[in-house]
């Protein structure tokens, strides 16, 4: 009788298990670019004021963790975060309208590509990973924004997915950007040079789990946007 009961119990968790997995994953295809995610904080922003020059900073978690390790950057500036961890240049193309056009920037600047090199969303060609990011670019000047395009900053392995050995894969794809951003007179933000290491990995110096920057790597970034900002004519 009791190990009826407890087979019978087995099967009923298992199946809330699946129930909710269920549910998740129906939430995530519903907002599968997390649209959500901003949309309420998008509303809240105005139009630029007269002489403003607004920046919007998309990208995934290395973005999104940047307010949160030196906010100080971010404050006293007409600068907009926009990142989302986790996310894929095809997420960050489908909510790009939404998420940068829509905010009336003066410049945008893309940090993307890792995600897609990790496969979060499975294997894609880094020529396609590419694609989506000259495809982000193209929209914000068709809408007259000022694209800056950055380079992927360098990565030897992945702590959620090991193995997968990304080196060469980021060396590529960070050529294929500055090759477009030369051919199209595009300001292009080096991050990698400046924080690579002799196994073309992030210097240990600049992160702390060996993809995302700490709180020195920011500020590596942060001169260099400014650079760029300058170039923008910001």
């Amino acid at each position: 009788m009791f190990r009826h009961v407890k087979t019978y119990y087995v099967i009923f968790i298992l199946l809330i298990y699946s129930m909710t997995a269920r549910s998740q994953n129906q939430s995530q295809q519903a907002d599968w670019s997390n649209l959500n995610r901003y949309a309420a904080a998008n509303k809240l922003i105005k139009a630029p004021a007269k002489g403003e020059k607004r920046v919007v900073f998309m990208g995934n978690s290395i973005t999104e963790s940047w307010k949160t390790f030196d906010s100080g950057f971010f404050q006293n500036k007409p600068y907009v975060n926009r990142g989302i961890s986790g996310q894929v240049t095809a997420q960050m193309l489908a909510r790009f309208r939404q998420d940068v056009i829509d905010l009336k920037p003066k410049v945008v600047v893309i940090l993307a590509g890792i995600n897609d090199i990790a496969q979060n969303m499975g294997p894609i060609a880094i020529e396609d990973i590419f694609k989506n990011i000259a495809a982000m670019a193209a929209l914000a000047k068709s809408n007259k924004v000022i694209p800056v395009l950055s380079s992927v900053l360098p990565a030897f392995d992945f702590p959620w997915r090991r193995g997968l050995q990304p080196a060469e894969k980021i060396r590529k794809l960070n050529e294929l950007i500055e090759n477009y951003c030369r051919k199209n007179k595009l300001i292009y933000i080096d991050y990698y040079s400046r924080m690579v290491d002799e196994r073309m990995g992030l210097n240990k110096q600049y992160t702390y789990d060996g993809v995302h920057p700490n709180l020195e790597g920011y500020r590596i970034m942060e001169a260099l946007v400014l650079a760029a900002m300058r170039k923008a004519g910001l």
